[in-house]
C-alpha cells in the first residue's frame, strides 16, 4: 500500500512539501547497510558507544529550537511543549550513555559446579515504527537504549513527519555514529512487513494504534521476531476526594490538553466522586469555554492548537456524535472547524458504560467525566477497560489513594499526581495497550540476547 510522506499544514491544511516512498532497491539497502554496520558497531565496547550517545544528546539540546520547529509546522504541536520534548529526549539518551554499562552488566549466577553469567549481548537489526504525536521522544526511548547495547536500527516515522525523521538521522551521523547504524526509511506497508520478515532484523518496536499493532504483532509473530508494542490507552484519573475542586479541575484540564489531547497516557476518563462532580464538570466547562483557537508559535495559556491532521479531527467528531448517540451529554465543545485540523476543547459525561463510545480511546481535547459514589465503584469503573497503559489516583488520604491505585490493571499507576515521568521510569502497558516496556533500566532489557555463559570447573 502506498503511503504519502508530506509536510501537511495542520491550520489550513495545505500540503507545503512532499518526500518519495522508499524503493525496494532502498529497503534493501537499509536492510544490508544495517547488517554490514552490525558487526562493527556491536563490537564496541559500552563505553565507546556511550561518548557517541553523550555527543548525540548534546546535539539534541544544541539544536532544540530548529528541531522543535521542524515537528512544530508538521504537526501543530505548541512551540514550547516541542522544546521540552526534544530536551526530554536528550535526557533519555544521555541516561542510557551514563547508565548503559551497568545496566548491561554480567550478572553472576551461583552453582556449585561451575562459573556462571547471564549477559547482556545485542541481537541485530531492529525495525522501529514510530509516531506523530511526539516525533523525538518516541524515537529517543527506542534507540537510546538499543543504540547504547550495540544494536543497529532502521526507523519508519510517521507519514506527516518526514522533516523531523531526517533531522534526527541527520543529527545520528553528525555525533560519529556510523552510517548504517541508524537508517531512516520512508517505508510504505508493503515495504514495513517485508523488513519484518527479512531474516537480517531481528526485531520489532511499535508505537501507534491498536489496529496497527495488531499487525505488526502478527507479521513477527508469523516470522517469530521479538517485539514490543505501545498502543494507547484510556487512562483512568481517579479523584476521590479534594480540597479545592476548582484547582483539581484545573489540573485534570491542563494535563488533558497537553499536545491538545493527544497523548497515548493522557487522562482520557476522568472519574469523579458524587459529592465533586457537579461542581468539578461546572469547572471543567468553564475552562473548555474560555479557550480560543492559535497556532503553534502563538500559542499561550486558554488557547489551543489543531489536533495534527484534518482526518484526526474529523475521526474525533465522528466518535464524539456516535457518543451523543448512544446516550451521552456533549456539555459543551467538539465543533469541528470548516478548514484545517481544529476541534474545539469539549467536556462529555453520561457515556454510557458497555456501549462502544465508552470503550473507545478519545485522542484529542476532550474531557470525558464519570460520576462515582464509593471507592469500590470508581476501581471498577477504572478497570472496566480495554486498555490499561496508565492511571492516577487522587485523595488528601494518601493511604486511600495508594490502596486503590494498587489495584488499577494498568502498567503505570500513580498516586497524587497525573504521571511520574522520567528516563529512569519505564513506560508501558498491559491489555489492548500492548506490552514490553521502555525507558529506565527495564527498556535496555527487551531486544537483548540475555545468554548464560557457562565455564565447568
Amino acid at each position: 500500500m502506498s503511503l504519502e510522506y508530506r509536510v501537511q499544514n495542520p491550520v489550513s491544511d495545505e500540503v507545503v512539501e512532499t518526500f518519495p516512498t522508499a524503493s525496494n532497491e532502498d529497503i534493501d539497502k537499509a536492510i544490508a547497510g544495517a547488517t554490514s554496520a552490525y558487526d562493527a558497531w556491536s563490537a564496541h565496547t559500552l563505553a565507546e558507544r556511550g561518548e557517541k550517545l553523550r555527543r548525540l544528546a548534546q546535539l539534541f539540546r544544541d539544536k532544540k529550537d530548529e528541531l522543535a520547529e521542524h515537528s512544530c509546522i508538521e504537526m501543530g504541536k505548541p512551540l514550547q511543549e516541542m522544546v521540552e520534548e526534544v530536551e526530554f529526549s536528550a535526557d533519555i539518551i544521555q541516561y542510557y550513555a551514563d547508565n548503559g554499562e551497568t545496566f548491561a552488566a554480567d550478572q553472576p549466577i551461583a552453582t556449585p559446579d561451575g562459573d556462571a553469567v547471564v549477559r547482556r549481548l545485542p541481537i541485530g537489526p531492529l525495525l522501529g515504527i514510530m509516531p506523530w504525536n511526539f516525533p523525538y521522544y518516541q524515537v529517543a526511548r527506542f534507540i537510546g537504549p538499543n543504540l547504547m547495547l550495540g544494536n543497529t536500527i532502521i526507523l519508519k516515522h510517521a507519514e506527516i513527519c518526514p522533516r523531523s525523521a531526517l533531522a534526527v538521522e541527520k543529527l545520528v551521523l553528525e555525533a560519529g555514529i556510523p552510517e548504517g547504524v541508524y537508517t531512516n526509511v520512508f517505508a510504505n506497508h508493503d515495504q514495513i512487513a517485508e523488513i519484518i520478515s527479512d531474516p537480517r532484523v531481528q526485531g520489532v518496536s511499535l508505537t501507534g494504534s491498536e489496529r496497527a499493532g495488531s499487525i505488526v504483532a502478527a507479521q513477527a509473530g508469523k516470522n517469530l521476531k521479538k517485539c514490543v508494542l505501545e498502543l494507547g490507552g484510556t487512562d483512568p484519573y481517579v479523584i476521590l476526594d479534594t480540597d479545592d475542586v476548582a484547582a483539581a479541575a484545573k489540573q485534570a484540564w491542563e494535563v488533558r490538553m497537553a499536545n491538545t489531547g493527544q497523548a497515548c497516557n493522557s487522562n482520557k476518563r476522568l472519574i469523579v466522586m458524587d459529592t465533586l462532580y457537579d461542581d468539578f464538570v461546572a469547572e471543567l466547562v468553564k475552562l473548555a469555554e474560555n479557550m480560543t483557537p492559535t497556532t503553534w508559535d502563538k500559542h499561550t495559556e486558554g488557547t489551543y492548537t489543531p489536533l495534527s491532521s484534518r482526518s484526526a479531527a474529523e475521526t474525533l467528531r465522528t466518535q464524539l456524535s456516535d457518543a451523543v448517540a448512544a446516550g451521552a451529554n456533549l456539555r459543551t465543545g467538539g465543533e469541528l472547524s470548516d478548514t484545517g485540523a481544529y476541534v474545539s476543547p469539549a467536556v462529555i459525561t453520561d457515556i454510557p458504560r458497555g456501549s462502544e463510545p465508552y470503550y473507545q480511546e478519545f485522542f484529542g481535547p476532550v474531557a470525558e467525566v464519570y460520576k462515582v459514589s464509593s471507592d469500590e465503584e470508581a476501581l471498577e469503573l477504572a478497570n472496566d477497560s480495554h486498555y490499561g497503559l496508565g492511571g492516577a489516583v487522587f485523595s488528601t488520604d494518601e493511604a486511600r489513594a495508594k490502596k486503590l491505585a494498587a489495584q488499577l490493571q494498568v502498567g503505570m499507576a500513580n498516586v497524587n499526581t497525573p504521571a511520574g515521568e522520567g528516563a529512569e521510569l519505564p513506560f508501558g502497558g498491559v491489555k489492548r495497550s500492548g506490552y514490553g516496556r521502555e525507558l529506565g533500566p527495564l527498556g535496555m532489557d527487551e531486544f537483548v540476547n540475555k545468554q548464560l555463559y557457562y565455564v565447568a570447573k
